[in-house]
């Protein structure tokens, strides 16, 4: 019997697919060896969970027991830990934290948007922009060097001072604009190091295809830079949404300025405790999606995808 060259053919694909549905099909069944390995990983994770959570406890028990049990303690819950003034204290503080929320929101608008200007300066090539780069690093040199609070207390305090005609004397305003000041020169150099990062063949190629020095720097460069430094510039507006608070010093009814008001009546503490933790639980929130979107693209960067 004569087989021609296309049975030959069909018939060994046939072989293969075979082979290959035995091998995956649902008659597959692990091997022995991997199967224990499995239950290694398992018992070693339910053990590393048991140890964690046991060091833990001791930890938390070890630190209650040495802080119930100092000579202070009992004139330290009174004065830091009041339930009375905790309870009176809250719903003052919530209604300042609004003022907190909405300085964030204003000026990390505002901070984002300068510290993209100064950068894009800081970037700009050619002698006829040299003033203007030179400019951009005072800048940025100047309010990284100058601390926040004293930034706070010349603005706020040094601006109503010096009477100028149309100029706010409004505490808030002052202090969110001192805050733009300190907060944009960080972002101008998250920015900055995101444009350096990007390869100059970036540009070239850009420019070979017909684009404008603006147009590569536009549709480009600033694309991917901004995309690299997400979480930096997260990790900013996290520091800002705490730095809100400071604003309190020009006398604005924050949710700081909240508690100091029903400390300086009561002379008890826990309004501070109070205003702390509602800080610390608006931040956590930011906090974690910072850390989430920084293991997304740690995990595309190590999959060579696109960032």
């Amino acid at each position: 019997m004569t087989v021609t060259k296309g049975e030959s053919a069909r018939e060994g694909a046939d072989g293969k697919d075979g082979l290959t549905g035995a091998a995956t099909g649902d008659g597959y069944a692990p091997s022995e060896r991997r199967l224990e390995r499995e239950r290694h990983k398992r018992a070693r994770a339910r053990r590393a969970t048991a140890i964690a959570a046991l060091s833990t406890l001791v930890t938390a028990v070890v630190l209650y027991l040495v802080v119930v049990n100092a000579p202070g303690w009992p004139r330290t819950k009174e004065t830091f830990f009041s339930a009375q003034y905790a309870r009176e204290a809250l719903p003052k503080v919530l209604e300042g934290l609004w003022l907190n929320v909405r300085l964030l929101a204003v000026c990390g608008v505002a901070v984002l948007v300068l510290g993209m200007l100064i950068a894009i300066a800081r970037t700009l090539r050619g002698p006829v922009f040299f003033p203007l780069r030179v400019l951009a690093a005072a800048y940025t040199d100047f309010f990284r060097g100058l601390p926040l609070i004293i930034n706070l207390m010349i603005v706020v305090l040094g601006v109503p001072a010096l009477r100028l005609q149309g100029v706010t004397v409004d505490p808030v305003l002052l202090g969110g604009t001192a805050l733009t000041l300190t907060y944009s020169a960080y972002v101008a150099e998250v920015f900055r190091a995101g444009i350096e990062s990007i390869h100059p063949s970036q540009r070239a190629a850009a420019r070979s295809l017909g684009l404008t020095n603006r147009q590569a720097l536009r549709y480009v460069v600033l694309p991917q830079a901004v995309r690299r430094q997400v979480p930096p510039l997260l990790n900013d507006l996290v520091s800002l949404q705490k730095d809100t608070g400071l604003v309190s010093i020009g006398g604005a009814v924050d949710a700081v300025r909240a508690a100091d008001i029903i400390v300086g009546r009561s002379l008890n503490y826990t309004p501070y405790i109070v205003a702390g933790l509602v800080f610390v639980a608006l931040t956590i929130p930011m906090t974690r999606f910072t850390d989430w979107v920084t293991a997304r693209m740690d995990r595309q960067r190590a999959q060579g995808g696109s960032l």
